[in-house]
């Protein structure tokens, strides 16, 4: 069972998502807010345990990224997830800069926003939008390798991972089995200094 925070300021919108996650079976909802600081106040509860939190970036007190930030540093197995309005690639940057796994626009449907929180529960990135496109397209119009020092296969698997896709999607696609995909990503982040998957989605966003 995957253990969800949820916080928005919009009470019917976080009702609706707390229902629609508690009806797939395999997500419980074990607490909600209604801004960022409410919510980081129920993570640092002893009682509450979260894999996941589904988060707004538009809230008062405390906004989305904010929170995020705050949650990444104190909390870096936590999966977390962004919700918003708005699909431009700077909104969608500062929430990964802040440490959010991905991000889902509200108006996804119901079987989308569900598949998400599982993938950040699994430590993959997540993303809809432009992000993953604006990528791609710089990757098939450019003969050079997305950052320095990447590999033609480097680039090709960095390019995947920045549109959201998980190791197994990523070997499928490349016709590569999964462990070399795994191992790709394992040099990427070496190379790149990057952590998680998220920050090597963030580092080929900033190279477009």
């Amino acid at each position: 069972m995957i253990r969800v925070a949820l916080a928005d300021d919009h009470p019917v919108f976080r009702e609706g998502l707390q229902l629609l996650l508690e009806s797939t079976g395999d997500i419980e909802v074990v607490g909600v807010a209604a801004d960022g600081a409410e919510l980081l106040r129920l993570i640092e509860r002893p009682d509450v345990e979260v894999d996941v939190v589904v988060l707004d970036l538009d809230m008062p007190v405390l906004d989305g990224v904010s929170t995020a930030r705050r949650l990444s540093a104190a909390r870096p197995d936590l999966g977390i997830l962004a919700l918003t309005m708005h699909d431009e690639p700077s909104v969608v940057a500062r929430a990964l800069d802040a440490g959010a796994r991905g991000y889902v626009l509200k108006g996804a449907g119901h079987g989308a926003i569900a598949r998400a929180v599982r993938a950040v529960a699994e430590g993959d990135t997540v993303l809809s939008g432009t992000v993953g496109e604006a990528v791609r397209r710089r990757t098939l119009t450019s003969d050079e390798p997305i950052l320095p020092g990447l590999s033609a296969r480097e680039s090709e698997v960095l390019t995947l991972v920045a549109q959201g896709r998980d190791n197994h999607e990523i070997a499928r696609s490349l016709y590569l089995s999964a462990k070399t995909v795994q191992n790709h990503v394992s040099a990427l982040l070496s190379k790149t200094g990057a952590r998680t998957r998220a920050e090597l989605v963030a580092l080929a966003r900033d190279a477009q």
